[in-house]
């Protein structure tokens, strides 16, 4: 395990996926305004959902092992204990 963060990691991906998800909707209707082609804005929609399901889970994940502003760190409570990181 390369870090321990306070959320699971089902969690992360779970909120890497729904967003991705909004955003590849947002993607393909620019990419089709752009282009006209409907085969183009798929194409580009789905290798951009893919990529960047991976890049948000990596960022989601290191952000959660940062304390900086998090309210938890700034009342000066302990993390939670437990989780299936």
């Amino acid at each position: 395990m390369l870090f321990r963060a306070p959320e699971a990691h089902s969690r992360s991906f779970i909120k890497a996926v729904s967003w991705r998800i909004l955003g590849s909707i947002d993607t393909f209707i620019i990419s089709y305004f752009v282009t006209g082609k409907l085969v183009f804005a798929a194409s580009i929609a789905s290798v951009e959902t893919v990529t960047k399901i991976i890049l948000f889970y990596g960022h989601e994940r290191i952000w959660a092992a940062v304390p900086w502003g998090r309210a938890d760190k700034i009342a000066g409570e302990a993390a939670p204990a437990g989780g299936d990181a």
